[in-house]
């Protein structure tokens, strides 16, 4: 019985490595969609702004990454509409969409999609690419999450740049780096592999 791996082919993510199946997408997309809920519950509220720092923006790019663009897109819907549904899993066990945050989940389904498909041009392969997928990612979620928040909560687009986007750059800058560190180093572990 052999353990080797097949080769690679091109347009590959992470997930296409495991054996093909429906029932392989269905837990992928189901587990993508868990690990982004679990991850929302790290969450600490930002002072002065109704926008908690939380992982699950952090899950939701590695999810589109490690699974593509139409499975992260699935899983990210999955999580969006059971949220919806009233599942308390979005940062801090909220759950509907009368929330002045649900921009920036939103944004994490499209910015899901963007990165898997960034990801099938082998984004996740070098700690530079990963770096401006990660950054490409960042900013879709941003683009919908800080409108949102001044649609919602009548702040002027200064105020929610102030309240919604600066507090969080940090963050995101060490979640980018946790993810320039940790897809590349999967990659080549799963090329000595082969």
């Amino acid at each position: 019985m052999s353990t080797a791996v097949a080769p690679v082919r091109p347009g590959a993510v992470l997930a296409d490595l495991l054996p093909a199946s429906r029932v392989r997408d269905i837990a992928l997309v189901a587990g993508g969609a868990a690990l982004t809920g679990v991850a929302a519950q790290i969450s600490v509220p930002v002072p002065g702004s109704p926008v908690p720092v939380s992982g699950q923006t952090f899950a939701a790019l590695l999810v589109g990454t490690a699974l593509g663009a139409r499975r992260g897109f699935l899983a990210l819907g999955l999580y969006a509409v059971a949220g919806v549904a009233g599942m308390p899993w979005f940062a801090q066990g909220a759950s509907g969409y009368a929330m002045p945050s649900f921009g920036y989940i939103l944004g994490m389904l499209l910015a899901a999609t963007v990165v898997g498909g960034l990801a099938r041009r082998g984004a996740d392969r070098t700690v530079l690419r990963t770096a401006g997928a990660m950054a490409a990612g960042s900013a879709i979620i941003y683009a919908v999450g800080v409108p949102y928040l001044a649609l919602a909560t009548g702040m002027s687009f200064g105020e929610a740049v102030a309240a919604g986007l600066v507090p969080f750059l940090i963050g995101d800058a060490l979640k980018a780096a946790l993810a320039m560190g940790a897809l590349p180093t999967a990659w080549k572990l799963i090329g000595r592999r082969g």
